[in-house]
């Protein structure tokens, strides 16, 4: 079998190892309803991810704080995009308390929080980001917080602020190969996305960090091995790797589908370098499956 299928022109059809029947309706319509009640988002439905009956269904949600609109426009990304004068942009003052109470109500013993990008914001909702961490470990003390946080235009302050607020893990995507980023993240920056991820593992030693990337973007083999060993020498612990699919038409195209194979070698060199786990697959993402992912990474 060949590393990647070859995308042809139009509407590709997905490979049989992409592709997931099963569907569970009535815990997503009940998980959406609790959401929706308390003005609340997940990146499962805004980023339009193939896993949501799945992770619905286990009572899994990843929330998406600082409201539903993004000021970046990166090409993989199917999260609304808006200007900052609209007045959607206002933050809910009341959506760190909601997120701790929905988590609450779904008795979550871990619970993943990310957000849009807010580059309008002179502290990129680094107060409001640690303001729902605490609610959050004030509403359930016990359960593990993992947060997939931006770049905040690399301004260390607001990661330490986040930070300091106490989560357990801390992740901040690459998402792609320094090759690709003017296409794939126009607005961010390869070097910059590592000094954040440096910064991170340098000011808490004791959080593990964590970074993940998307697959079948035009990337070479190689450029991967190259972001892992990036990623890997600016401290971080857990690695993701997951096939890009093309959430609506207006994003950029798949270029190919890797096959379970070549992710299994891409595991494979993570671990070899000295990652402490890396989980590679089609369906995955950086918050997929999260809870046995640090699970683990811990017990090495």
């Amino acid at each position: 079998m060949s590393d990647f299928v070859q995308i042809e022109p139009g509407r590709p059809r997905l490979p049989e190892w992409l592709r997931k029947p099963e569907t569970q309706f009535a815990s997503v319509h009940l998980l959406k309803r609790g959401l929706r009640q308390r003005n609340l988002h997940t990146v499962c439905e805004s980023a339009r991810c193939p896993n949501i009956h799945e992770c619905f269904h286990r009572g899994a949600a990843t929330f998406m704080i600082l409201g539903n609109l993004c000021t970046r426009g990166c090409g993989f990304c199917s999260v609304p995009k808006g200007s900052p004068a609209k007045k959607e942009f206002s933050l809910d003052a009341n959506e760190p308390v909601h997120v701790a109470e929905m988590a609450a109500q779904m008795n979550l013993r871990y619970v993943v929080i990310t957000s849009v990008n807010r580059d309008e914001l002179a502290d990129g909702g680094s107060h409001h980001w640690a303001e729902t961490i605490r609610e959050v470990r004030k509403a359930l003390p016990d359960a593990k917080i993992e947060v997939l946080t931006p770049d905040f235009c690399g301004d260390t302050e607001s990661v330490a602020r986040v930070l300091d607020a106490g989560p357990d893990v801390y992740n901040h995507n690459m998402e792609t190969v320094s090759r690709l980023y003017r296409r794939v993240r126009p607005q961010a920056d390869y070097r910059q996305s590592l000094d954040v991820l440096a910064f991170a593992r340098k000011y808490r030693p004791d959080v593990l960090t964590k970074s993940g990337l998307m697959a079948g973007l035009g990337e070479t083999a190689e450029e991967v091995r190259e972001l892992l060993r990036d990623v890997r020498e600016s401290g971080v612990h857990v690695a993701t790797i997951g096939q890009y699919l093309q959430p609506t038409r207006r994003n950029l195209p798949v270029s190919e589908f890797v096959t379970p194979e070549k992710f299994a070698a891409y595991q494979s060199y993570g671990m070899s370098i000295g990652f402490q786990m890396v989980f590679s697959g089609p369906f995955v993402r950086s918050s997929y499956m999260a809870d046995l992912v640090n699970e683990q990474a811990s017990s090495h």
